[in-house]
């Protein structure tokens, strides 16, 4: 049989089967975890975090550190060396006044700092979520790419056969390698 079509229209063809796939994003825009979980934020919520940050930092931990010491050892002094003319506001060894004060700053602190934790808890989940959607537009992107790339592959094959080039083994054989790998990954890859 005889091939009728003209030569313009073969090289149209030629020219449709060297063009790679096209990939047209479907994906919306990344979205930032951090504006996300802002948002969602009441003016308590926002409160109860900048309370679990500012406790949960070490100039925190130095001003308590700092009070305790200071407290204490005024009143040991006080209590211990009466020749010093100091007076005892919260005499040793109970320190009624300082375990009163120091109880109180707890029952009001643990509650905020709970729900700060449970706030930042539900950030990191958030995070993870954008992260796992990243990660499957990323493996979409991926997997246009080693189509093209068997693509190419293909082409190449063809194009050596068509101009009666000698390929060695070893080439043909990493050639259907990249295929082949293409192919795998391909069906491993969860159908988007």
């Amino acid at each position: 049989m005889a091939d009728n079509t003209s030569p313009s229209n073969q090289i149209s063809d030629l020219w449709s089967k060297l063009r790679p796939v096209r990939y047209e994003r479907k994906a919306p825009e990344v979205k930032n975890a951090n504006d996300l979980h802002e948002s969602e934020l009441s003016p308590l919520d926002k409160f109860a975090v900048k309370i679990t940050d500012k406790v949960g930092s070490m100039g925190f931990f130095l001003i308590i550190f700092t009070w305790t010491v200071l407290w204490c050892s005024y009143n040991i002094l006080a209590t211990e060396f009466p020749g010093l003319h100091w007076a005892a506001f919260d005499p040793f060894p109970a320190f009624v006044a300082y375990l009163l004060i120091s109880n109180v700053i707890q029952i009001f602190l643990m509650p905020l700092i709970m729900v700060g934790q449970n706030l930042q808890g539900r950030h990191s989940e958030i995070r993870a979520e954008l992260d796992f959607e990243i990660n499957k537009k990323a493996e979409q992107e991926v997997m246009v790419i080693l189509r093209n790339l068997e693509h190419n592959t293909d082409l190449l094959i063809q194009l050596m056969k068509h101009q009666d080039c000698r390929i060695s083994e070893e080439e043909l054989r990493a050639l259907t390698a990249e295929k082949e790998l293409a192919t795998k990954v391909a069906e491993i890859a969860p159908a988007s």
